[in-house]
């Protein structure tokens, strides 16, 4: 295992926009990799400039004839009626712009470059990744592909044969559950809001028990977060006996995103990696949703700070300070935000009652025991 993780990133995110009113026309990757460096966190010898997945590799999952769509569909800037309808492509969620096929192949391509560079052992920071609503042969929930799934077969093939994937995005990661359904080498976990788009994953959706839902209702605090991973995630790995995890670390489950409804502040997303990414000898943290850019640069900074077991200063340095500061946001939040979303990474605890509706999905996840192979 190398002596510091493995962080993916690309200039490709930068400069690259959805749309101007789309919720991921914000600055993300590109801000978490300027904070890491702004506090010395980042040498070169670890950063990883993303290759840009081929048509062959991405057609490990996605159908031929969608991909071919989408190169289309970038190179023309416009599809026809027939391609809006069967690829949901020129739509609201998945717009037509300059990058639609380059950018989120690039992201699957970090994932892939992910699951072979911790073949032997490591862990890997991707934070493009996490788009876990692509389905194999159209786009769905601002996702083009679906790295996560590309990423877990890219281990499978290369030799594992039990991975744990723990999803804590806001949205039910429906997409990588449906790809490993009735798979036993994937043991898929997801926490998310309930009722929330896609409204799937239910608790009792679970294939032939290789799949675990855990819905949780508005408001979801940290201490039911703990909760659930002291008293379901952790028990399950255990038994599981996982040789890699990929970790989904969506910043939209926290309390300022705008695209849910949920209460966690970035310490809860800190203690989940911090308990799961030690737990194998490979690790895999991927981004996910997150639409607020200062809570979704905090948080994975942050995030990669716990897997390299860096101390979080407690006032930023002057250079990550003004990386924060030069953000801007076209929501009312991002009109006058509050002074600590510049000056540091930690958010104030955001503690609560454990209450009977997450008691109640940790029950029946862990209640009836599932195949082990």
């Amino acid at each position: 295992m190398p002596a510091r993780p493995w962080f993916i990133g690309s200039e490709i995110y930068r400069h690259s926009r959805f749309g101007a009113r789309h919720p991921l026309s914000i600055p993300r990757v590109s801000t978490v990799m300027d904070l890491v460096r702004a506090l010395g966190w980042l040498s070169e010898d670890v950063y990883v400039d993303s290759p840009r997945a081929t048509p062959a590799e991405l057609a490990r999952f996605h159908d031929p004839v969608y991909i071919e769509a989408l190169i289309a569909a970038e190179e023309a800037q416009a599809v026809t009626p027939v391609q809006r309808e069967r690829f949901n492509l020129g739509t609201i969620e998945s717009p037509i712009y300059p990058e639609m096929f380059r950018r989120p192949a690039t992201a699957c391509g970090a994932s892939l470059r992910a699951a072979d560079l911790v073949r032997d052992g490591g862990i890997v920071h991707n934070p493009a990744g996490g788009t876990h609503h692509g389905r194999r042969d159209r786009a769905s929930g601002f996702c083009f592909f679906n790295d996560p799934v590309l990423g877990l077969l890219r281990l499978l093939d290369n030799g594992l044969d039990r991975v744990l994937y723990v999803d804590i995005d806001a949205h039910h990661g429906d997409g990588v559950e449906a790809a490993f359904f009735d798979d036993p080498r994937v043991l898929t976990i997801s926490v998310h809001e309930d009722g929330r788009w896609p409204r799937s994953g239910a608790v009792g959706d679970r294939g032939t028990g290789y799949a675990r839902n855990l819905p949780v209702p508005k408001g979801f605090n940290d201490v039911e977060m703990a909760f659930i991973l002291d008293a379901a995630i952790l028990p399950l790995a255990d038994r599981y006996r996982p040789q890699a995890v990929m970790i989904q670390c969506g910043a939209d489950a926290l309390l300022e995103d705008p695209l849910s409804g949920l209460g966690l502040s970035n310490n809860a997303h800190a203690a989940v990696v911090e308990a799961l990414a030690f737990l194998t000898p490979r690790t895999i943290v991927t981004g996910g949703g997150g639409y607020n850019p200062w809570s979704v640069g905090r948080c994975w900074t942050r995030v990669w700070g716990v897997l390299n077991r860096m101390d979080i200063p407690d006032r930023l340095p002057p250079s990550a300070e003004a990386v924060l500061r030069a953000l801007t946001w076209n929501r009312a939040a991002g009109r006058n935000p509050p002074e600590h979303w510049f000056t540091t990474l930690v958010d104030s605890p955001r503690p609560g009652p454990v209450r009977e509706e997450v008691r109640a999905a940790v029950a029946a996840v862990t209640a009836s025991p599932y195949p082990v192979p």
